[in-house]
């Protein structure tokens, strides 16, 4: 099933729903919904399920809390943020980790288009990497990015500037394809004088964005500890 995934206001074509990670304090303790198979203390998500993982973020990166929802009537999202933010609230990088799973009523799997990927902590995962202007197009509003976007808003957060890169890690878990992890860097682009449009295919620094891509990618990676 072919789907829409909308970032903060970036559309990014995806064919299955998608995940992020985000961390809190290492001395907060999170609190977790009644059923769910995962539970965050500090830097640290632990996953009990679909998959069975742990994740520990960086210790700059800060846990703002999780929601759960159903997305799109057919399957079923948790999401975990942790930020890098100023005093003010403006965000400079975040870990965006959503578990997904389609709900048992359809019979819907997620199909991805395996470019490149990635293998962090023994888990293989598709790797895409984007640059975003995230006030540009229009979204649905119960898609999980404008999910995303209000949860962060609601604590006081927003993105230090509408220029954004976005590394995507999704870990389909077994072959029935129907369950995901998902994680989310997102990187603020202002500190590199340069603007989505900048990277854009026909954009004046167009030749660059391999190179920050795969920067892009190392640190998402570096940051991130996984095992399962």
């Amino acid at each position: 099933m072919k789907k829409f995934f909308w970032l903060f206001g970036a559309i990014v074509c995806l064919c299955v729903p998608c995940l992020v990670v985000i961390a809190q304090p290492a001395t907060a303790t999170a609190q977790t919904q009644t059923g769910s198979a995962r539970t965050v203390k500090g830097q640290v998500i632990t996953s009990t399920e679909k998959p069975v993982a742990r994740l520990e973020v960086a210790p700059e990166f800060k846990y703002v809390g999780t929601q759960d929802f159903i997305l799109y009537d057919v399957a079923r999202a948790e999401q975990h943020f942790y930020v890098d933010a100023d005093k003010d609230g403006r965000i400079k990088r975040l870990y965006w980790v959503q578990f997904e799973g389609y709900l048992p009523t359809n019979q819907h799997t997620y199909r991805y288009r395996a470019n490149k990927t990635a293998s962090i902590g023994g888990l293989e995962f598709i790797a895409d990497a984007y640059a975003r202007n995230l006030k540009s197009g229009q979204g649905r509003p119960d898609s999980d990015g404008a999910r995303a976007k209000a949860f962060l808003e609601g604590k006081g957060l927003r993105f230090a500037s509408d220029d954004v890169m976005m590394q995507r890690l999704v870990h389909l878990v077994d072959d029935k394809k129907r369950d995901e992890l998902m994680i989310i860097y997102l990187e603020d682009l202002s500190g590199t004088g340069l603007t989505a449009a900048d990277l854009a295919p026909a954009g004046k620094a167009a030749a660059q964005w391999e190179e920050m891509a795969k920067g892009l990618l190392e640190r998402a990676i570096k940051q991130l500890k996984l095992s399962h």
